[in-house]
């Protein structure tokens, strides 16, 4: 094993000062690497929040309970309503007699079961034919629309589709010029899925 050599303390002397000169290693990599100044970093962006929805018309609703219906709806009348107030067009004595079914019609219409492309046509042609021929008191069959039907089609199809539209088709030309009265018939002549349709002269 070398043995060690014994520094003179002349160069003791310059060990120390070239000692005092020295950096540490470390110190020079950390000035080596670049500075980033605060103020050059990307500012942080902040998503906005979305606004809260406003829940307090949901307030004491519960999920899956059933909807009430409005009194607007519930109260709105039935067709054979709206035809009774309707104003009177006819002798009063003969409509009382229309309307308990003492009077016997002098021709019908079976509607029931056609659509609404097929029925109005279908009822333009009997009422004109029976006006024509003089006749006065007309029964047209609707059916109730109470019981579903088949339905394999891509739209649905409502029930009591005709017994909703035949008076509004009844009231327009060419239809309305020649008939007097639209009422509900009598439970002797079909009630509710029938109408009387009284005609005016020719």
């Amino acid at each position: 094993m070398p043995r060690k050599r014994v520094l003179h303390p002349e160069e003791q002397e310059l060990w120390r000062v070239v000692a005092r000169t020295a950096k540490p290693l470390h110190v020079q990599k950390a000035n080596l690497a670049p500075s980033v100044s605060p103020s050059l970093e990307p500012p942080k962006i902040t998503e906005p929040k979305p606004p809260m929805a406003d829940t307090s018309r949901l307030r004491g609703v519960k999920l899956g309970a059933a909807a009430k219906m409005s009194s607007a709806a519930q109260f709105a009348p039935s067709i054979g309503q709206n035809l009774a107030n309707a104003p009177l067009r006819m002798d009063a004595k003969t409509h009382g007699k229309m309307t308990r079914g003492k009077l016997v019609p002098e021709a019908r219409i079976d509607l029931h079961g056609m659509t609404l492309d097929q029925a109005h046509p279908a009822l333009n042609g009997f009422i004109l034919r029976a006006h024509g021929a003089g006749m006065r008191l007309v029964l047209v069959i609707t059916g109730k629309g109470g019981k579903p039907r088949a339905d394999h089609g891509p739209i649905p199809q409502h029930t009591g589709v005709l017994r909703k539209q035949v008076p509004n088709w009844l009231h327009q030309a060419p239809l309305a010029p020649l008939i007097l009265q639209v009422t509900e018939a009598h439970v002797s002549h079909g009630g509710g899925g029938a109408l009387y349709v009284y005609l005016s002269r020719r």
